[in-house]
């Protein structure tokens, strides 16, 4: 058939000639002719001394990418940076050179392909240097489609020829391909090229279940042949009959897709149906269904084994029907149906639909945005690429999100998006855009709503309700979403709200710290607020307001005693408390003033600590309880409270302080919060973790002992920095 790929791993050697011979047909204009020409000049020239591992000359590398290029039917500009890809990273010529020879755009493409060369991307082992260096080859074609077909025409030819190279490149080179470039022709459609990029880096990764299968296949088509020829003399004449122009072609399952069946998806090789199948081409989508009748008239066709992808094409613009039949002897035959422009498309893929077409004003960025409009996945590559990720969140969001993309829903504007396996409508609303997502607060499918956690199925029509209102994801989501695209999304705008709480928690201990220090100097809130609340003030610290004061003194950068100091605030006269009855032989570190020998002890519901806010509480026939003035218990009391101070000379002593600890789970959290509790000389008495499956938090009940208020607010402070932790609370019982 015309214009498709060979997909010969015979190592065949063209000649320029023969690449003429292609290009000639669909290329015309006598200037492209002569620049295509001229490229192959100046390569031939650039690299006359250099030969391959296998003995041959450079050159004949360079033609054969340009042949295959050719046969995909790329563009002048195509070919020539083809012929000159390798020119830049393997001579003395600059990429400067090429555009003055042969201008900007052939100069761009050679640019883009020696970045991508540079990266040395198989000489690098450590798995996360490898995912990294693939992130970059990823990001770098897929910004132009043009630097994607001369890299799959590169690495097809250097796959064809791998045999020259050492074992151990063998296989680094055959398992790159398979990670990085046979997925990407799959998504783009081009479906020879992923097939035998697929198949040869099987036959070097596993040789000999390589070998196995192909002598099992060998084995079923000789065994079936003659039956297949008996069914397509059947229909042949069938169609013959009817009128229905047609041709038909028999195609072969490849290596790797039997391979990935048996072995990753644990099939018997007996029970896959579509080893051996029927191509019928014909020329109208009418002339398709019609075909399809008469197949099912005849012969029964197996029940869930038809699929009709042209009236819902996959996302690589594939179309064709598939129907399994069982044939009169009992084989089982698949059969695919499609027009010729179908064929085409279902082969070469995107190369087929952005075919050079001469003389049609060609403009590669309009090229480039028409393929995204067509391939929105190609969108979401290049955003994925550019996502705040590590390189092997990367390569996993890659995977699962967008190669791995089986279920096709659509919009009710009927725009077709693909979603992994298990898709929630929070995966369909982020594919959308992220504004959606963020202000989601329902979802329809096929006009009925759901929850947000119904698994989506290919052909559901999805709807996502929004409101302005709406508060945004949860930690819930992240057990609804299954893309790693939505997960990332979510875990930032979290990550974000709680920067935001803690900020705003910040500010207020800042405020609280400030108010204690202005109150040992008998300065009150109002009067601090106005003394710091100065230009000056702000210069000097180098804040912006009041709250970015309170803010930098919550990190303790200025602590408040600097702030007094720069404001040269006196103190006012200190009242001075009647402490000649204290009960002096009362270990209490509180005391009353003429409270006589009372009984005086700290409430174990608040557990005070000295520097916090106290106040006492009679109680008949047991003295006075201390508590802290806003603990629960004591909060709406008028009548029994009575005034209680810290003891000036309090001695060396640690004081007991329940805290709630709550997190994002992660691995080795508890040890993380042990080790602060340590740097900060900390004891700890007890410590209790409960996790929270539906939100995937974690909740750490401790009781510590510090010596005030102080120390506490600091370990507090300390424990909020530490990694996926949002909160840190004192617990009143």
């Amino acid at each position: 058939m015309a214009n498709q790929v060979n997909i010969s791993n015979e190592n065949k050697l063209h000649t320029f000639d023969e690449v003429k011979d292609v290009f000639y047909v669909y290329i015309r204009d006598e200037k492209s002719r002569d620049l295509i020409e001229k490229a192959y000049k100046y390569a031939e020239k650039k690299h006359a001394k250099q030969v391959r591992k296998s003995g041959e000359p450079y050159i004949h590398h360079l033609i054969e990418v340009c042949y295959i290029l050719a046969e995909l039917q790329a563009g002048p500009a195509t070919l020539c940076a083809g012929l000159l890809h390798d020119v830049v990273e393997d001579t003395n010529t600059s990429v400067e050179d090429i555009k003055k020879e042969f201008g900007d755009d052939i100069a761009y493409l050679v640019d883009c392909l020696t970045k991508i060369q540079r990266l040395k991307l198989s000489h690098r082992t450590e798995e996360e240097f490898v995912a990294e260096d693939h992130r970059k080859i990823f990001l770098g074609m897929a910004r132009d489609v043009r630097v994607i077909l001369i890299k799959l025409a590169d690495r097809l030819h250097n796959m064809r020829t791998l045999g020259a190279l050492a074992p151990e490149r063998q296989v680094v080179l055959a398992r790159e391909t398979l990670e990085v470039f046979a997925p990407i022709a799959h998504r783009l459609g081009m479906n020879q090229i992923k097939s035998e990029l697929e198949d040869l880096s099987l036959k070097y990764l596993e040789p000999e279940k390589y070998e196995e299968i192909t002598q099992l296949v060998n084995s079923k088509v000789k065994n079936a042949m003659k039956s297949l020829e008996t069914f397509s003399k059947k229909v042949a004449d069938d169609l013959f009959e009817k009128g229905i122009p047609f041709q038909m072609e028999r195609r072969v399952k490849s290596i790797y897709s039997i391979y990935r069946k048996i072995y990753q998806k644990h099939h018997k090789f007996e029970d896959i149906f579509d080893i051996l199948a029927m191509r019928i081409i014909t020329e109208t989508e009418l002339n398709c269904y019609e075909i399809l009748g008469i197949i099912h008239a005849t012969y029964k066709p197996i029940p869930g084994r038809f699929k009709d992808y042209i009236a819902m094409p996959k996302p690589n613009m594939y179309q064709s029907l598939h129907t399994c039949i069982l044939s009169g002897d009992g084989n089982i035959f698949e059969v695919q149906i499609r027009t010729k422009e179908m064929d085409e498309v279902a082969e070469s893929g995107v190369a087929a639909h952005w075919r050079y077409k001469e003389g049609t004003n060609y403009n590669a960025s309009r090229e480039q945005k028409e393929i995204e409009e067509r391939l929105h996945w190609l969108r979401d590559f290049v955003t994925i690429s550019e996502e705040d990720l590590n390189a092997k969140e990367y390569m996993s969001t890659l995977s699962n999100d967008i190669f791995n993309a089986n279920v096709y829903v659509f919009t009710p504007q009927g725009k077709v998006i693909d979603l992994p396996q298990g898709a929630t409508p929070i995966d369909f609303a982020y594919k959308i855009h992220t504004k959606v997502a963020e202000k989601a607060v329902g979802a329809k499918v096929n006009n009925s709503m759901v929850p947000l956690n119904t698994a989506l199925k290919t052909g559901d029509v999805v709807e996502i309700k929004t409101s302005n209102n709406a508060t945004g994801p949860n930690e819930g989501w992240l057990n609804i979403a299954t893309s790693n695209f939505a997960k990332s999304h979510i875990r930032k705008f979290l990550a974000k709200k709680n920067a935001e709480f803690m900020k705003d928690d910040k500010i207020a201990k800042g405020k609280d710290a400030m108010i204690d220090a202005f109150k040992t100097i008998g300065i009150g809130e109002s009067d601090m607020e106005r003394l710091a609340n100065q230009d000056k003030v702000f210069k000097q610290f180098g804040v912006k307001d009041l709250d970015e004061l309170y803010l930098a003194v919550s990190n303790k950068n200025p602590i408040p005693a600097a702030i007094i100091d720069f404001l040269n605030v006196r103190p006012k006269e200190e009242i001075k408390v009647d402490k000649v009855k204290k009960n002096d032989n009362d270990h209490c570190p509180v005391y009353v003033p003429n409270a006589g020998k009372i009984a005086i002890t700290l409430g174990s519901c608040c557990t005070p600590i000295p520097g916090d806010e106290i106040v006492g509480y009679i109680t008949k026939g047991k003295g006075i309880t201390v508590h802290v003035k806003n603990c629960p218990n004591i909060i709406n009391e008028k009548k029994r409270l009575i005034d209680v101070f810290w003891k000036d000379d309090l001695k060396d002593g640690t004081y007991p302080v329940d805290l709630k600890i709550e997190c994002y789970d992660r691995a080795n959290l508890v040890t993380d919060v042990m080790q602060i509790f340590s740097s900060q000389k900390v004891s700890v008495t007890s410590l209790n973790c409960q996790l929270h499956s539906s939100t995937m938090t974690t909740s750490i009940a401790c009781t510590i002992y510090v010596k005030n208020a102080a120390q506490l607010r600091d370990v507090m402070n300390v424990l909020l920095n530490v990694k996926s932790v949002y909160e840190v609370s004192r617990v009143f019982h």
